[in-house]
């Protein structure tokens, strides 16, 4: 099958969060399937695009309300990521080096969706499957079904797979004139809550939806700001898939930002000297247990109880265990966290900032990993720390609680709990010194959670067979 992928991250092209991870592997590993699979993404200024090869495949023209725009696709040259990809430039819109955070976003991400439609409408054949990701191309279903200018796409099969419903890209109805000629009558299949919702419009317009766990699907029926009933509703095309990661790029025994490189025997080898590497680094001391936290500091993470959570640790177990954050979000607690920095010197440390080598660096010397999240629709990160034998300490929500056993349970390598609150985290984190202490048990679960297979291939064969259905 041919398929195409619209989306708004793809890694290392550009990456914000777990949708980046995703969008840079599924592909690569349909096209080790045999299928034909491409990713159609915004052109930023970002180092991956000045650092490759391009041939222009497409000059085209379409409008944003009154606003008339050009538009050219490019296209990597080398196929160096194992997958075509296909750049989208709109001078003015899409020609920045961040994804998001700019006033004009929707406009922005409109005028992408509705160049890949003008694009593809040009094209002789028609690709078996456009699978759309998460509200940035949430419109393309209804655009390529609703609209007149695209009809001749309409018989095109769509999935929209949901990485995060929190974030929905709400328009308001005076923005409708953004939309391409549509049937009037189709309104209901764009609005929710008396607003234009580009998500809530492809759940209802795409032929399949697919969520990144089958908890997340099943919490989205009572926690979606604001779309339950919608889930509800539509459940009965909705499909919970858990994602992949891609092994060749985690993968302790060869991961080119490591020093030192070790597999499942020797795991507890190679994680001491990775962690030697780290704590020098950082002025923490390696004979403890480290804890560390990677991500985004945001509410969604719970990342405001950190401060505290750490704080309250420290003070009730003393010198304990050591802790390093790695993550940027809210200044708030950015700033929080950068105060804590004189008074827990040598048990505490945080880098305020996105450093990909410094994570792989922390999956592989740490003991612990924390993700006490308040929203967690599949988790990535717990597949990274248990691929590189590190201790995921979890909130039970999502695919947080599809993905971790806790240690109570038989051949359990992972610690859960139940509340994103100050007092769960110190717990959890005293069951995680207390489990360091015995090293047989923790060389178990290191074992244990490095058998599991998180590849892409399983998820890959799942994906087939929804489109072939």
């Amino acid at each position: 099958m041919e398929i195409i992928h619209i989306t708004a991250e793809c890694y290392p092209v550009a990456k914000a969060g777990g949708l980046g991870d995703v969008v840079g592997a599924l592909p690569k590993y349909q096209c080790k399937a045999g299928h034909i699979a491409k990713v159609i993404m915004p052109m930023y200024r970002t180092a991956f695009l000045y650092a490759s090869e391009w041939t222009v495949d497409f000059k085209g023209q379409a409008n944003l309300g009154n606003w008339h725009f050009d538009f050219t696709i490019i296209k990597e040259k080398y196929n160096k990521l194992g997958f075509d990809l296909f750049l989208v430039d709109i001078n003015g819109l899409l020609d920045r080096q961040k994804i998001y955070g700019y006033g004009d976003d929707t406009e922005r991400f409109v005028a992408f969706q509705i160049a890949v439609v003008t694009w593809m409408k040009s094209w002789e054949h028609r690709p078996d499957i456009v699978h759309c990701h998460d509200y940035h191309t949430g419109l393309v279903p209804f655009f390529m079904q609703h609209c007149y200018d695209f009809q001749q796409l309409a018989g095109i099969k769509t999935i929209f797979t949901i990485h995060n419903a929190q974030y929905q890209g709400w328009m308001g109805w005076e923005k409708s004139r953004y939309i391409p000629r549509w049937d009037l009558w189709k309104r209901g299949m764009l609005e929710w809550a008396h607003s234009i919702n580009p998500l809530a419009s492809a759940v209802k317009c795409a032929y399949r939806v697919t969520t990144v766990s089958h908890s997340y699907l099943q919490e989205l029926t009572s926690h979606s700001n604001g779309l339950e009933a919608l889930f509800e509703y539509e459940k009965g095309k909705c499909v919970g898939i858990l994602n992949g990661i891609d092994n060749e790029v985690w993968n302790p025994a060869t991961d080119s930002y490591l020093s030192f490189h070790y597999t499942a025997k020797s795991v507890n080898a190679g994680k001491e000297q990775n962690k030697a590497l780290l704590c020098s680094r950082f002025g923490l001391d390696p004979q403890k247990p480290l804890i560390v936290f990677i991500g985004r500091l945001v509410g969604e993470k719970a990342a405001e109880l950190l401060p505290d959570a750490i704080a309250g640790a420290i003070h009730e177990m003393g010198h304990a265990a050591s802790y390093l954050v790695l993550g940027s979000g809210e200044h708030d607690v950015e700033g929080r966290l950068t105060d804590m920095l004189m008074p827990f010197s040598g048990q505490f440390n945080a880098v305020i900032g996105y450093d990909e080598g410094l994570s792989h660096l922390m999956y592989a010397g740490a003991d612990f990993l924390l993700m006490p999240s308040r929203v967690e629709p599949c988790g990535l990160n717990q597949l990274y720390a248990m691929r590189y034998g590190t201790v995921p300490i979890v909130r039970s929500t999502g695919g947080l609680r599809d993905t971790v056993s806790d240690m109570g349970d038989p051949e359990g390598f992972g610690i859960r709990f139940n509340q994103a609150s100050v007092s769960d985290i110190i717990y959890s984190i005293g069951r995680a010194v207390h489990v360091y202490q015995s090293k047989d048990h923790l060389t178990r679960m290191r074992n244990w959670m490095m058998a599991i297979d998180h590849s892409w291939e399983n998820t890959v064969e799942q994906f087939t067979r929804i489109y072939q259905a």
